[in-house]
């Protein structure tokens, strides 16, 4: 029997001698021998990194979430089939419901969570990517959590409005999961599907507890002048009409890869040399985290052509769901005002492709004031985070610790927020006031009122850019009209599925992918290699020499391509302007001169302020009688809100503070107040003299022993949270009136007492 010859020896990769007193040649062996370590390790990584992705193509339905999971619905099963499933997230072991004694809840009362990823190019499971996320948040909470993912190919057919149906029915399907939840779910949407989610929510707002969009571009023509370039791509592309014939090539399916390409255009530093730089330099502890964001960034997915076109026409290109003009098939108008849940927005200054204009437009675009919100008794919470990118508002440990947290583990207190708009910020948790007992985790939620005046400061409406927009959208149904008349018909003719499989395999995005994995035939040497520099490994010191000039000469090749972009960028932004802000092209696409605009605007507005006089006229009527209805529930939220009302503030602390007193005064659940605090936040907020007047006749039939318990809770305010000089006056008020109906109901029973005795 022969015996197989032995592997050869592994190499020494030990410096050789060098003579004392040379310490720069010396430096540069070392560094030598540690770059041709980290250049084997690298190959060695990217073989790794395909290998993944081929195990990932092969799964049944690929995605990275960090949690086991069971199908509820498949979407593939509905009357109106799509490639979308509800899941049920399985509570891991180590992610124990964080509620201490001022915050504990009976779990099976607790609103379920749905958390709805988004299709943009890449599959699903980026809310549940870490323990440390949107996920992770709700289950420490000790929420129920659904998922709502996709598989990597559409049904054939399947249209934009299929998919809003099918997710509604996944709400319909929680709803009947959770007969006992004290309010309708909670959902999150991501990115693309925050404006798919508020789509539904304008055609189904029944189904739809809080609602919270992170980094969603709902306002696509908004942005502020010398950034954010990425709304100018379609205007200069001509359009939609590259759209429909990158779909038509792809067979009638668009490949999300070219979506992920945009993205990567973005910042060609990142794309072209940092992403991998960074792998190379720190080989020794990025692996794993490179490996694990790659399995997400090169797991792309497909649309059905008509779907990515119905996208681009309505959304990116036609901005018009913030305008109310997407109707359905079966003729409901899409009007963001229509949704009556809470609509929380988390947005970053440091997203550059979901900035904070393009998530926030959409409230300036809807109203023009406070009074037209309040009118339409909506209720909006805004959260900006200072430099995070786009990314990092879904993936980043820090926000799933901080933001998700907060958002999610104080759910009921937005839930029970008064219309109006609201700023959303996270302090630190201060454990030696008197009030951190109230607090749950390491920072307080506060939300602080704002107004439409303070959203449009951030947004910075420009009229003459939304008109250049405008302009594009024409120039790009113009296109897309001759397109789809004289080439596509002749495109369709010459495509066949063979070449549009090729075309997908051989995108720049999958080549990288596709080409280096264990199928190579020079990846098992390479990884024997690896193996053996794992061994005898040997790193140089940050204060090498030749490492710093690597670290010097990847800055400047840094600092090169950003300077590139910012070049780029500013002379698409002129072109922009230049092309659709001429005059003669703006006349062409039927807008009227820029006087003759302002001139329509201001009619139209005065019309608006006409038509809505009757139904606030209305409003106010209603106001005015319900003035003295109601008892000590309602007694005791107005005092509380009265007492506030000039700050316009809430925060957890106030809240558990309510919930507490609130606790003590009815036997409903906490969400059952929402109607009652919206109802008493509308009443101070017409006319908070007549309010607190009217508080004795609330107060009348109230048992004594009730009017003092409520007083006493009321009275907790002032030791437990800071008052200023205004409202420790305005507290004095109402305890007085609720003492002084105490004493009279107390005087009254025993008046009654002694006739009887």
């Amino acid at each position: 029997m022969t015996q197989s010859p032995p592997l050869p020896a592994s190499p020494d990769f030990s410096a050789p001698a060098v003579p004392v007193g040379v310490p720069f040649v010396q430096a540069a062996v070392d560094y030598s021998i540690d770059a041709w370590q980290r250049g084997v390790l690298f190959a060695d990584v990217l073989r790794e990194r395909g290998n993944q992705y081929q195990a990932h193509l092969r799964e049944r339905t690929p995605n990275v979430l960090d949690f086991a999971a069971e199908l509820i619905v498949d979407g593939r099963t509905l009357p109106r089939p799509v490639n979308y499933g509800l899941v049920r997230i399985v509570a891991p072991d180590d992610l124990k419901p964080e509620r201490d004694a001022v915050s504990a809840h009976d779990p099976g009362r607790l609103r379920p969570f749905v958390v709805f990823d988004p299709r943009a190019g890449h599959g699903p499971g980026i809310g549940g990517f870490k323990r440390d996320s949107e996920i992770g948040a709700a289950l420490r909470a000790g929420h129920k959590c659904y998922f709502v993912g996709f598989l990597p190919d559409p049904v054939p057919g399947q249209t934009v409005e299929d998919v809003m149906r099918a997710e509604a029915t996944f709400l319909e399907k929680v709803i009947e999961l959770h007969p006992d939840s004290p309010g309708k779910p909670a959902v999150i949407g991501n990115c693309q599907a925050g404006w798919q989610v508020l789509m539904t929510a304008a055609m189904r707002p029944e189904l739809f507890g809080p609602i919270i969009v992170a980094g969603a571009p709902v306002s696509y023509w908004a942005g502020w002048r010398g950034k954010n370039p990425m709304r100018y791509s379609g205007g200069l592309l001509g359009g939609s009409w590259l759209t429909a014939l990158t779909g038509d090539l792809g067979g009638g399916r668009f490949d999300g890869a070219w979506l992920v390409q945009n993205f990567e255009n973005m910042n060609p530093a990142n794309t072209l040399w940092h992403k991998q730089y960074n792998l190379y330099a720190n080989i020794d502890t990025e692996a794993q985290r490179y490996l694990g964001f790659e399995k997400y960034w090169g797991g792309h997915v497909f649309l059905n052509a008509d779907e990515m076109q119905y996208i681009v026409d309505n959304l990116f290109v036609g901005n018009r769901l913030v305008r109310g003009e997407i109707v359905t098939s079966d003729g409901i108008r899409l009007d963001l005002r229509n949704i009556r849940s809470p609509i929380v927005v988390f947005c970053s200054y440091g997203d550059n492709i979901t900035p904070p204009p393009q998530a926030l437009g959409w409230i300036t675009d809807l109203y023009r004031d406070d009074a037209e919100l309040f009118a339409h008794d909506q209720t909006i919470v805004y959260a900006t985070h200072e430099n995070i990118g786009h990314l990092g508002i879904f993936v980043s440990s820090s926000t799933g610790r901080k933001e998700h947290h907060e958002f999610v583990s104080n759910i009921d207190l937005i839930d029970l927020l008064p219309s109006g708009v609201y700023e959303a910020q996270m302090g630190k948790k201060v454990a030696a006031t008197a009030s951190a007992e109230l607090v749950e985790g390491e920072h307080v939620l506060a939300v602080t009122r704002r107004s439409v005046d303070d959203v449009r400061a951030i947004v910075q409406p420009d009229p003459a850019s939304d008109r250049r927009f405008a302009t594009a959208a024409y120039v790009s149904n113009f296109n897309l009209g001759l397109y789809r008349s004289f080439v596509q018909p002749w495109v369709r003719a010459c495509t066949t599925p063979e070449s549009a499989g090729v075309a997908s395999r051989v995108h720049p995005l999958r080549v990288p992918y596709e080409c280096w994995s264990d199928r190579h035939p020079l990846a098992s040497s390479v990884a024997h290699l690896a193996d053996s520099v794992k061994e005898q490994r040997k790193s140089v010191g940050a204060d090498n020499p030749f490492w710093q000039m690597q670290t010097h000469m990847s800055n400047a090749i840094e600092a090169s391509l950003d300077y590139y972009r910012d070049v780029r960028d500013a002379a698409v932004e002129q072109m922009f302007e230049t092309i659709y802000g001429a005059p003669w092209l703006q006349a062409m696409a039927g807008l009227p001169p820029a006087r003759d605009d302002e001139a329509t605007a201001a009619v139209t507005q005065a019309g608006a302020v006409q038509e809505q006089d009757a139904p606030i006229a209305a409003g106010h009527d209603r106001l005015r009688a319900a003035m003295a209805t109601g008892g000590l529930v309602e007694a005791s939220v107005r005092a509380l809100l009265f007492v506030r009302r000039t700050h316009g503030e809430a925060d957890e602390r106030r809240f558990n503070l309510a919930r507490a007193m609130l606790g003590t005064l009815s036997d409903r659940g906490i969400l059952a107040f929402k109607t009652v605090v919206r109802e008493q936040a509308a009443l101070l907020r017409f006319d908070s003299d007549a309010a607190i007047d009217a508080l004795p006749v609330l107060l009348k039939g109230v048992p004594p022993a009730d009017v003092r318990s409520a007083a006493r809770h009321l009275d907790k305010l002032s030791a437990t949270l800071a008052l200023d000089e205004h409202e420790r006056a305005d507290l004095a008020r109402v305890l007085a009136i609720f003492k002084a109906a105490e004493k009279a109901k107390t005087t009254q029973r025993d008046e009654v007492r002694q006739k009887v005795e």
